[in-house]
């Protein structure tokens, strides 16, 4: 077996971090843990601030230093994006406290090794960093093992990488006794005694160290070393995607409102990827501040639905700009809620070198889908054909939609009788005839093809019976014109020669 070992020593910082504005994050910031500080931004460790600080020692030392308290929940929620970022290169993942591990010995061959491996999971963690920070990667064949390196000695230049046992216990022996979770509440005892490293523990008789520090100090250093099963439970993918993010301020403009909604985006696409899928639909909720609801409005809900499934979070983050741009806050924001639950599986569409009519395609689809985000999907219509022979009630203008493959075979093998303008006027214009030919604006058209007789509308009252020509107008453009073959009433005119389109 092989393991990697995700580790990362500020991810309760950046969790709160990542909901402060600018400003604030580039200034000290801290987290308080039972009234005492536990971590700190390179900011505040200038001034002076340190964990093991108690508060109002460490506002003494920094003014201004923005204070966050510990909240379990939210280590929990940026520990699982965590979790969906690594099911995408393999399905045996765990965790082991507040760190990741996967098992990766049956992708190595798929992802073209180790190193390579390596390169794609530090990629797919990149959006992330702003809500878990820095990664200490390691790999060991334990995964116990790899977990230790990573506390340890997570730098890549450090070589916390090896595949060997025996490698891994020399690595192991140097390090410091603390790993060890049971050691670290007889740290104390430990140092009295003078047992600094790993190595110094293990020279011990067993039997005393279970009987003075308990049976699971030995039992996590024999899984460590892979001499103990070490059974693991893993994690799955849940189906529906649900994330909260609770804001330091609240929001009172839809700019506000983007910073804290592009993290969970970046959650999203990861859980979308890890799923080897892409989001087609995804919903914002903004929940309100309470002593601000006037007209009793709880939440905002603001819906997306894109008109080809996307795992770019960029453009999830356009569209949700443009709709947050028509919506209308009730109140201020406190909290955000992102929920999706349409994902679409396969693989995304090829990346080109040179643009083809696929590529061409999928610019026009995100034009569309900007569209529809700013002015409302009712008012980006398209031309929908009807089964109707009549040039007038041919096409009909609905909402767009997608086009699916079964449209694309019916528009292919639809039958092509002779060629029609896309310009029809809006109702056919009556012309003049002189010597049996239609006259338009005082010139005299020439017919060039035709007729092509159309009989239909009999069962709604509309009926006609038509000839319709090709004509030439002396000036060389080309018009569409028709000929009625009975006394039927069009356009409050009776049967003669009208114009019904234009050719560009």
């Amino acid at each position: 077996m092989l393991w990697i070992a995700l580790h990362f020593p500020h991810l309760s910082l950046q969790a709160f971090a990542a909901t402060l504005t600018g400003e604030l994050r580039q200034g000290p910031v801290a987290l308080i843990d039972n009234h005492l500080i536990s971590d700190v931004n390179a900011a505040a460790l200038r001034l002076g601030v340190k964990p093991g600080l108690k508060r109002n020692t460490a506002l003494s030392l920094a003014p201004r230093l923005t204070l966050g308290e510990a909240d379990a929940r939210r280590d929990a929620q940026a520990r699982q994006a965590l979790v969906h970022a690594a099911l995408a290169f393999t399905p045996s993942v765990t965790l082991e406290g507040l760190d990741v591990l996967l098992e990766v010995r049956a992708s190595l061959r798929y992802f073209g090794g180790l190193p390579c491996l390596l390169q794609r999971l530090e990629q797919a963690l990149q959006p992330l960093q702003p809500s878990v920070g820095e990664a200490q990667i390691a790999s060991a064949p334990t995964a116990l093992g790899a977990a230790y390196l990573a506390r340890w000695r997570g730098d890549l230049q450090q070589g916390a990488h090896t595949e060997d046992p025996r490698a891994l216990a020399q690595l192991l022996n140097r390090g410091p006794v603390t790993l060890l979770g049971p050691a670290q509440a007889h740290w104390d005892d430990l140092q009295g005694m003078g047992l600094r490293c790993i190595a110094d523990l293990r020279q011990l008789p067993r039997a005393g160290l279970a009987r003075r520090f308990g049976p699971q100090l030995l039992a996590d250093l024999d899984s460590a070393l892979g001499t103990r099963p070490d059974p693991r439970d893993w994690q799955l993918l849940p189906k529906v995607f649900e994330q909260r993010l609770e804001l330091f301020a609240r929001a009172d403009s839809t700019e506000q409102v983007l910073q804290g909604a592009a993290l969970l985006l970046a959650q999203l696409v990861v859980w979308a990827q890890a799923g080897h899928g892409r989001v087609q639909r995804f919903e914002l909720q903004m929940l309100h501040e309470p002593r601000h609801r006037s007209d009793g409005v709880s939440h905002t809900v603001v819906e997306v639905a894109l008109a080809q499934a996307s795992a770019d979070a960029a453009h999830l983050q356009l569209l949700l700009r443009e709709r947050l741009g028509r919506a209308t806050l009730a109140a201020p924001t406190l909290e955000l809620r992102l929920r999706c639950s349409d994902l679409v599986l396969g693989t995304p569409p090829n990346e080109e070198l040179f643009p083809t009519r696929q590529s061409q395609q999928e610019g026009m689809l995100r034009l569309i889908e900007r569209l529809q985000a700013r002015l409302g999907r009712e008012r980006v219509l398209q031309l929908r054909p009807q089964a109707d022979h009549r040039p007038e009630c041919a096409s009909r203008l609905r909402p767009w939609e997608p086009p699916t493959s079964q449209r694309r075979i019916e528009e292919v093998a639809a039958p092509v009788g002779l060629a029609q303008p896309a310009w029809l006027l809006p109702e056919p214009q009556p012309l003049t005839e002189r010597d049996a030919c239609p006259v338009l604006e005082g010139q005299m058209l020439q017919l060039l093809s035709g007729p092509e007789r159309i009989e239909s509308g009999w069962w709604d009252g509309a009926g006609v019976a038509r000839d319709y020509y090709i004509a030439m107008r002396p000036s060389g453009a080309l018009v569409w014109v028709f000929r009625g073959r009975l006394a039927l009433p069009v356009a409050g005119k009776h049967s003669g020669w009208f114009l019904q389109g234009r050719f560009a």
